[in-house]
């Protein structure tokens, strides 16, 4: 499934799909004849990135499968961080993986600006002194309690240290940097799988102003 959405508005609606079609598929009448910008067809990009091409980066992905593919909401999800040229370090009850393959279709969350050089020259150190610790060793995980998300975490607030910033738990950080792009990326999933089976995704525009009314309040 290729990545990448168009969306258009016509009778009253929104309407997702892969292609702009000649006609509407709600009313039949040509799908693009307004001249409003509003109407306009505008690019959905995907929320997803190769996390190989992301350099400094909390990753997130599901451990079997790829999120357009096979992700259902319920299935179980893995995180990594990488270095500054894109391999992957993850931690699992075997130990600690370095990965340069295999997380072509991740959530990423940036974890520092490209203008932190000094930062970003010591970047690498840092994840492999992080790596080094006995913390990480295969008999230490724990599917609950000690796990990928605990090796992420660890690590993000050993960059925090290290710049005597506040540390983060896990909900602070989860609920930050990583729900909103979870988030966004559900939606995403439930439009591609709606669009895969009937080609189009619609979405009543008074529907929409109902959802920003309910937000706003």
């Amino acid at each position: 499934m290729a990545d990448g959405l168009l969306k258009f508005r016509h009778c009253g609606h929104e309407i997702f799909a892969r292609a702009v079609p000649e006609r509407c598929p709600r009313c039949g009448r040509p799908a693009v004849s307004s001249g409003r910008l509003q109407d306009a067809p505008v690019a959905i990009p995907s929320p997803f990135v190769n996390g190989h091409q992301a350099s400094a980066a909390f990753l997130l992905r599901p451990t079997q499968g790829s999120f357009l593919k096979d992700y259902d909401g319920n299935s179980d999800l893995h995180v990594g961080v990488t270095n500054t040229t894109g391999t992957v370090y993850h931690y699992n009850e075997t130990g600690i993986h370095r990965d340069d393959l295999g997380w072509e279709q991740c959530v990423c969350v940036p974890l520092i600006q490209p203008s932190m050089f000094g930062l970003i020259n010591q970047w690498d150190r840092y994840l492999e002194e992080c790596c080094a610790s006995e913390d990480w060793l295969p008999c230490r995980y724990d599917e609950h309690d000690h796990n990928c998300y605990t090796f992420t975490l660890t690590f993000v607030n050993c960059i925090l240290a290290a710049q005597e910033r506040k540390q983060l738990s896990k909900c602070e950080f989860t609920e930050r940097f990583v729900l909103p792009r979870t988030r966004r990326a559900s939606k995403y999933i439930s439009i591609c799988k709606e669009i895969a089976g009937n080609n189009f995704y619609f979405l009543d525009c008074s529907d929409k102003e109902e959802m920003k009314s309910q937000a706003a309040n």
